[in-house]
């Protein structure tokens, strides 16, 4: 074995004081669906339901053998390396600084202060992770701290790569392909670098959200660049600028097995996994379902595996996920709709209607002196054709209206 595999497997040894391998499990629903023989690794079933925690104890660990008096840890987090480092500071009994975006979702901060306790401390800073980041350095360095990078550290590599070594273990022979969510690099860079070794017939595909590519745009430049903007959704693996080390790992990927998720499209993959198959997925954690579709060809035939990174998944966001869902399938639209101000105006409008439209938003105040006043509508249908003839009965109406759904600064107002 190499080195990095024998750390590797020093380092999945090690965890087992914490956790049992996390399951590896075939899904029946996706593999008939896809034809082909699909598993998902369920590193939403680890103690802090992502894989972060692999990472985040294998550097703890690492530096408290170097240096045992070493006793404050910092770290910067969108939530799931968060409650990994916490979970590890109170398992080894160190204290923890955490900073982490001020728009983290509130289930992701609630659990990291479940799992440090008394022994970590978490500062909100920040809109983005790359903010927090810059503030937990500069604090990092103030206080003569430990950082533990999310990603960028060749031992949180090392202990992610454990993911790669429990597939080949519980499958029991090599899969042929891997598809591996993708923020910082850390999981891709350290199951890639294990299993290229140990499985080199092993393919792997990349997925990251449409609104995060970080490693998409390092592999156009050459090198790690930062994104410019950021889709905050996916919030564990928004993600402006891949890590040095982990692209170091990942650079010779073939871009084109590099895929983006848009963000509303994964909402549909978070609401069939819920609904079909009682799987609880956070957006990140769905990124390597969600592109199945994109790989139907590549797949069929094949036993895949597709890491599902995590499921911090905080309920309050569901109708958000609906809303999203909805309007990416084509089911729910939003208008700007002229409408004459005149008694029996709206029952006209709602005779209209089909068997299978319902309004789900209506607003409208009525204006004095105007013979036309200006409605938002939103429907929702059961089917995308469904709107070619209800908009077709609208203009042989003669009403105006304006389809507004895709215009991000009007409906991102008003929805």
């Amino acid at each position: 074995m190499t080195d990095f595999s024998t750390s590797a497997h020093a380092s999945a040894a090690a965890m087992r004081v914490l956790f049992d391998p996390t399951p590896l499990q075939r899904n029946d629903h996706l593999s008939a669906r896809f034809n082909a023989d699909i598993w998902l690794k369920r590193e939403d079933l680890s103690p802090v339901r992502s894989y972060k925690i692999r990472g985040a104890f294998n550097a703890m660990r690492k530096v408290l053998e170097a240096d045992p008096t070493r006793a404050q840890f910092v770290c910067a987090s969108a939530g799931n390396h968060a409650q990994g480092v916490a979970f590890a500071c109170r398992h080894f009994g160190v204290r923890g600084t955490i900073f982490m975006p001020v728009t983290t979702p509130q289930q992701k901060i609630a659990k990291t202060r479940v799992f440090g306790g008394d022994a970590v401390e978490i500062r909100l800073t920040g809109d983005y992770f790359d903010q927090s980041l810059t503030a937990a350095q500069a604090f990092c360095r103030e206080i003569g701290g430990h950082f533990l990078s999310p990603f960028d550290d060749a031992d949180v590599i090392e202990g992610q790569a454990s993911v790669g070594i429990e597939i080949l273990e519980q499958l029991g022979r090599a899969p042929d392909m891997v598809v591996l969510p993708v923020g910082g690099g850390g999981l891709s860079a350290g199951v890639t670098s294990f299993l290229r070794q140990a499985a080199p017939e092993t393919q792997f595909r990349f997925v990251e959200p449409l609104g995060g590519a970080s490693l998409t745009e390092a592999l156009i430049a050459g090198a790690p660049v930062t994104l410019p903007q950021v889709n905050s959704f996916v919030d564990g693996a928004a993600v402006a600028r891949i890590g040095v080390q982990t692209f170091a790992r990942l650079h010779a990927t073939d871009p084109a097995h590099v895929l983006l998720a848009p963000e509303d499209r994964i909402c549909i993959t978070i609401l069939e996994m819920l609904n079909v198959e009682g799987i609880v997925l956070e957006p990140a954690g769905a990124l390597a379902v969600d592109v199945l579709p994109d790989l139907a060809d590549q797949i069929a035939g094949k036993t895949v595996v597709c890491v599902t990174s995590g499921g911090n998944f905080d309920f309050e966001r569901l109708p958000e996920v609906k809303e999203r869902a909805m309007r990416y399938s084509g089911c729910k639209k939003y208008f700007i709709l002229r409408l004459p101000q005149r008694p029996g105006a709206l029952r006209d409008f709602l005779e209209l209607l089909g068997p299978d439209d319902d309004i789900a938003r209506f607003e409208y105040l009525k204006k004095s002196a105007r013979n036309f006043g200006t409605v938002l509508l939103g429907i929702e249908t059961t089917a995308p054709e469904n709107f070619d003839s209800l908009l077709a009965r609208i203009t042989s109406a003669g009403l105006i209206f304006r389809d507004i759904t895709e215009d991000e600064t009007l409906s991102g107002f008003i929805v």
